[in-house]
């Protein structure tokens, strides 16, 4: 998955400052673009789209200095970006939705029929993106756009996101650099501050997590408060980095401080509003038991997915694809000689055979890691029989931070900078190992790095062409489905051939993104516990209950989102079946790639329609 800093930014990319997030979303391949039809964009309206693509960037740094700094753009005339923390009161956020509405008024104004080709396909897809932020601007609590409900949770809020922000985003180069830190150390407690507030006014309506999401996020900050100021990972991030660059100063000793005068007291007043709504919180786990949950949860769907599936059909689409799955499984299975039990059962079997284990130990996480890098070395050499276009920047295996591994999920991505600088970076979750049978491993690399994640954003994000807008935008059923896809693709390119528990490995992977679509309209449509949500992922799937706990979980906070997955997934196969049948012989998968890639992340309609133009130009030759 995407890192979830970079999913929040993109809920309100005019508005970030509210969030204090980035998503980056894909631009153009290099040297490639998707094939326009006969006729040209007219060039006078092509100007006044890309004068507003431009200007509406500019406006969103403007408003943004997270966004600037996630982006690498923090020097020069916007250094002074690299000092700030946007705090997310009301104001900010109403501020925001006013930009984004705005944004939306000035596109409308620019002829859409003059445009064709890349422009149309451009435009459609600025539309699509807000106005599917703008309609949920309609219920009174969420994230600002992006379908999260919590503003503070085990996965959510600035306890958790704005130190590893800091950390992986803050770049310390220079003196300047580090009392920059140290600016936004001492803003993270206005953010802290200004975040409890927009909390407490959200309880006010009834919007209070679960008793279990409470109980987890208490747990952790409360542990974070045990932390002394001066071993806290914000100290340790600012001193190694600065004495890595030679750099000498006070700077550790300052953010100690700041911690204990700032942010604890500010942390403590949260978990502190958390703690005394605990004994009344309730265990219902859906969304559907909140003021407009039921238009909450459709507003959800529609802005993950980017179509009109109904919950009802994408419970189905789960449940088919789980008995498809499940049956593949089955028959490999039986061929390694395991033959006894349900199919989740034989799975998890597989998943404590101590031959697939790594020691939870320090030694067994770093050979877990070197097992990772080498995995993706083997891939590397097999790309470019699938792609005509590869990334320039590289991608690194890192470990999650301990301090939030806790609540994070198992894996996830982070894009590149866009100047270059800063590599993508494939976070793997190692709080306990047992988590990670060898054989589960291989799918979940090319899902993040390549061919998935990264090749993909990475790529687009080198296109020279491509406004910059369009890396504000994120659409994620395109982007995740393309992670699932790349996993498909993976096996496809024989990555199995010889690794029989690594393709039963691949199949689970496949067969837990078709539960989630069970599970997350199950909890949210179906007014499923989140007990039973947990036993469906168990016995669906043989994961250990501590797994599916946390997945689960987060499905809670995050209406909608484990859609994004095999509904993506789904539909990049069938444009690529759809594109085989009409080319016969004329089709080249390299083409069909660089082709899908080649546009940006899109609304899943936009897609279709970007290949359907790319079948048509291979046809007229």
């Amino acid at each position: 998955m995407i890192d979830r800093r970079r999913l929040l930014m993109t809920a309100a990319a005019a508005g970030a400052a509210a969030t204090g997030a980035c998503a980056a979303m894909p631009r153009g391949a290099q040297g490639a673009a998707p094939v326009a039809g006969p006729a040209a964009s007219d060039p006078a309206t092509k100007a006044l789209l890309d004068a507003y693509m431009d200007r509406v960037f500019e406006r969103t740094l403007d408003e943004s200095p997270e966004t600037v700094t996630a982006f690498g753009l923090d020097t020069g005339a916007r250094a002074a970006a690299k000092s700030q923390l946007v705090a997310p009161t009301r104001e900010e956020e109403e501020k925001g939705r006013a930009l984004i509405r705005g944004f939306r008024a000035e596109l409308a104004a620019i002829d859409r029929s003059k445009l064709s080709g890349v422009d149309a396909i451009r435009y459609d897809s600025i539309a699509a993106n807000y106005d599917a932020v703008i309609a949920t601007f309609d219920i009174p609590y969420g994230q600002g756009g992006w379908p999260q409900i919590y503003r503070v949770s085990q996965q959510s809020g600035a306890w958790q996101t704005t130190p590893d922000f800091l950390n992986t985003q803050h770049t310390i180069e220079t003196a300047a650099d580090a009392e920059a830190y140290v600016a936004r150390i001492d803003a993270f407690a206005d953010v802290l501050n200004a975040e409890t507030d927009r909390m407490l006014e959200d309880y006010a309506l009834g919007v209070v997590p679960p008793d279990f999401i409470l109980s987890n996020v208490i747990g952790s900050q409360r542990g974070m408060l045990r932390t002394a100021p001066a071993d806290s990972s914000m100290v340790a991030s600012v001193v190694n980095r600065a004495q890595a660059k030679g750099l000498s100063g006070d700077w550790g000793a300052r953010v100690a401080r700041l911690i204990e005068t700032r942010i604890y007291p500010a942390l403590t007043r949260q978990v502190e509003a958390m703690e005394a709504r605990l004994p009344t919180a309730g265990h219902a786990a859906g969304v559907s038991r909140l003021p407009q949950g039921e238009a909450y949860y459709a507003n959800s769907l529609h802005y993950i997915t980017t179509t009109r599936l109904s919950a009802d059909e994408i419970h189905r689409i789960g449940r088919q694809q789980v008995a498809e799955l499940t049956a593949q499984a089955d028959g490999l299975l039986k061929a390694q000689g395991l033959t006894q039990g349900t199919v989740a059962q034989r799975i998890s079997a597989l998943g404590d055979d101590a031959r697939y284990l790594y020691a939870n130990t320090d030694e067994g996480r770093t050979q877990l890691l070197a097992d990772l890098n080498r995995q993706m070395q083997d891939m590397q050499a097999r790309l470019p029989q699938y792609f005509g276009h590869l990334p320039r920047s590289p991608v690194e295996i890192r470990r999650v931070p301990v301090e939030i591994e806790a609540g994070a999920a198992l894996g996830y991505y982070n894009s590149p900078s866009l100047d270059g600088t800063r590599p993508g970076i494939y976070y793997i979750n190692l709080r306990d190992t047992s988590e990670w049978p060898r054989w589960t491993l291989p799918t979940l690399t090319y899902h993040e790095a390549a061919p998935g994640h990264h090749l993909q954003i990475a790529l687009q994000q080198e296109s020279a062409a491509a406004p910059k807008l369009m890396n504000l935008l994120f659409f994620s059923s395109y982007v995740e489905g393309w992670g699932l896809y790349a996993e498909q693709l993976a096996d496809e390119m024989g990555v199995y051939a010889d690794d029989a528990a690594g393709r039963i490995g691949y199949l689970q992977s496949m067969m837990f993104r078709a539960a989630r679509l069970v599970v997350d309209t199950g909890l949210h449509s179906k007014g499923w516990s989140r007990e039973q949500a947990i036993r469906y992922m168990v016995e669906t799937l043989g994961d250990q209950e501590s797994a599916s706990t946390s997945e689960v979980d987060r499905y809670c906070g995050w209406p909608g989102q484990a859609c994004a997955y095999m509904v993506g997934k789904l539909e990049w196969v069938r444009l690529r079946e759809k594109a085989r049948a009409a080319l016969g012989d004329r089709f080249d998968i390299k083409g069909f790639h660089d082709a899908g890639l080649a546009g940006g992340g899109v609304p899943l309609t936009v897609l279709e329609r970007v290949i359907d133009d790319w079948t048509a130009g291979v046809r007229r030759g």
